[in-house]
């Protein structure tokens, strides 16, 4: 089907490459794969955040924001692609990051903080509020006549999904070009935005693969009720006809491992694994997760041998650096 966007900026290096990993296959002795490297999208606006940004920023702009407010964890990269974009539209940024204004000024946080961002440290039992902490600030910049929009964490809403519907009909015309038939396209889930967009442009697509989400904090169930719901708003905002597939929906849990954020050594060792079969840097919070559950699957015989994969890379090269003590 034709496809009408709603208007967006043109932030990203699009579209990003589709790369086969030989090597890698033949380490991990199960199927071969392909990988799409939206951490080329661009270095401070590096991963698949700027893809949402594209068009949740551009209506920052049309409302005439001074201020853009985001949230995430400490080192999160929806926090530093904010920021970073909005330095390049000329606007203001301010983080709310769950975590401490003593963590070491590194990786995304350096970035945010170079950019001149804002930021507001909250407990994590403060986050679990940070939509409503975020509408205070907003509030406080309105009292000095800014005005500012609230974007969700990892930019997760119904207008953002559409940069992945954009985002699965570019890759879908690589694939045809190549000739590229996959079984499989598998992507971390931290905040549901960018799997939401894949199943909705799926299902306009008709696409005949199936896209498997690895959620990297708290659990399937969550995460089917934050895609069912983007899903649900997208529909009633702009697309009232579309006919969602629940049954296309599948979240493979059990790789949360210490929690989100937090890496075993198993997730780092696979890390250097494929830096060292690749030459392609994974992040320790999104990719690294997913490509030690990928590995996993394929070791439990639930990924067979001669199935075509591809593999999502996300970004998030800048929080390798706070975690450098983990890998020697």
């Amino acid at each position: 089907m034709k496809i009408t966007y709603p208007e967006r900026l043109r932030l990203a290096n699009l579209p990003t490459p589709i790369q086969p990993m030989e090597r890698l296959a033949s380490a991990f002795e199960g199927p071969n794969i392909w990988i799409k490297r939206d951490d080329f999208s661009g270095i401070g606006l590096s991963g698949n955040k700027i893809r949402k940004l594209e068009f949740l920023l551009a209506d920052a702009v049309n409302k005439q924001a001074d201020v853009v407010i985001t949230c995430g964890g400490i080192q999160s990269n929806h926090a530093r692609a904010t920021a970073v974009a909005a330095a390049k539209l000329g606007m203001h940024s301010h983080v709310v990051l769950r975590g401490s204004n003593t963590s070491a000024r590194d990786g995304n946080l350096l970035i945010d903080l170079l950019v001149d961002a804002d930021t507001t440290y909250v407990t994590p039992e403060q986050y679990e509020d940070n939509l409503n902490v975020m509408a205070g600030i907003a509030e406080e910049y309105a009292q000095n006549g800014k005005k500012a929009i609230v974007i969700p964490e990892g930019g997760s809403t119904s207008l953002g999904a559409w940069g992945y519907v954009a985002a699965l009909e570019e890759t879908l015309g690589q694939l045809k070009q190549d000739k590229i038939d996959i079984d499989i396209m598998l992507c971390a889930v931290g905040s549901g935005g960018t799997y939401a967009g894949l199943l909705l442009g799926a299902v306009m697509l008709d696409v005949n693969f199936e896209i498997w989400g690895v959620n990297v904090c708290d659990d399937a169930q969550y995460f089917n009720t934050i895609v069912n719901d983007i899903a649900a708003d997208f529909r009633k905002k702009f697309t009232p006809d579309l006919q969602w597939k629940q049954e296309k929906l599948k979240i493979i849990d059990g790789f949360v491992g210490k929690g989100y954020g937090l890496s075993s050594v198993d997730e780092i060792n696979v890390i250097k694994q494929v830096a060292q079969l690749e030459g392609i840097l994974l992040d320790p919070v999104y990719t690294g997760k997913t490509m030690y559950a990928f590995k996993e699957l394929i070791r439990r015989g639930e990924i067979p041998a001669g199935k075509n994969v591809l593999f999502w890379h996300t970004g998030g090269v800048f929080g390798l650096f706070p975690k450098r003590d983990l890998f020697f």
